[in-house]
């Protein structure tokens, strides 16, 4: 299945914790960087998910918020990678931005140009990419 989110992770499932109604899964990207995702107990069952599956996370661009500085912001978002941007696209009211993690892996972000103004975005800045995890969507290959 080819989707629109253009964040596509390649992962492998490092725990599942069971919850009534949804299921925390916490996901390990090839470098050893840990990610959390939040999604319903039925779509875990669903997709067969459990300790060493491989999966993808799968972030829409939107999701992603860009913060200045190496990370460990406090926030209740957990999910905060560090690394640089590699590109900049302009538009008339957002911007792409493009953050390649410590670990190689590409993640983009659109926020809106008063922000990419604001943190005075260009490439080679290190910033730290925000993911909510309940904006992080598991797949697995059918």
């Amino acid at each position: 299945m080819n989707l629109s989110a253009r964040n596509q992770l390649k992962a492998t499932v490092a725990a599942v914790k069971k919850g009534a109604v949804n299921d925390e899964v916490s996901l390990r990207l090839a470098d050893g960087t840990m990610l959390t995702s939040i999604i319903t107990e039925t779509s875990c069952e669903n997709l067969g998910l459990k300790e060493g599956a491989e999966a993808y996370a799968v972030i829409k661009a939107s999701n992603v918020m860009i913060g200045e500085g190496e990370g460990g912001l406090k926030l209740s978002a957990r999910n905060q990678l560090k690394g640089k941007i590699t590109a900049v696209t302009e538009g008339a009211v957002n911007c792409e931005i493009l953050v390649t993690l410590t670990g190689g892996e590409k993640i983009a972000s659109i926020i809106t140009k008063a922000s990419t103004e604001r943190l005075c975005l260009k490439e080679g800045k290190e910033v730290c990419a925000i993911i909510k995890a309940s904006d992080i969507m598991v797949g697995v290959k059918a």
